[in-house]
């Protein structure tokens, strides 16, 4: 098992800045990638950001490319996601997850994160 604890969400004007933090813990040695997902009200799930654990090749969705940055540090087993020239769409529960193959198998709990003026 894996357990994912989020931090870092709040509330931020238009314009602003938010780093999110991940941190990982568990048996973590099978991570093969980890990413942030995002759900707004009333809609679905989306992706944002993924990283892998080792070489960090990074991707993301159109809607954060050049504002958004996932990276991570091994030594803290910690993934976080810098957030900047953040837009009132991007208000949503950010969530961290895990995976150990295709699919993400573990979810954290979820941090707020509210652009608003």
């Amino acid at each position: 098992q894996v357990q994912l604890v989020e931090s870092g969400g709040g509330l931020v004007q238009p314009g602003g800045s938010l780093r999110l933090s991940c941190a990982a813990s568990g048996r973590t040695f099978s991570v093969y990638g980890m990413a942030w997902f995002r759900q707004a009200p009333g809609k679905e799930r989306e992706f944002v950001a993924a990283i892998r654990w080792s070489g960090g090749t990074t991707n993301y969705a159109d809607s954060v490319k050049g504002r958004f940055t996932v990276s991570r540090d091994s030594a803290k087993k910690t993934v976080y996601l810098q957030m900047n020239s953040l837009k009132p769409d991007d208000t949503a529960v950010y969530y961290c997850a895990a995976r150990e193959s295709s699919e993400y198998d573990y979810w954290g709990q979820g941090t707020q994160v509210t652009v608003s003026s």
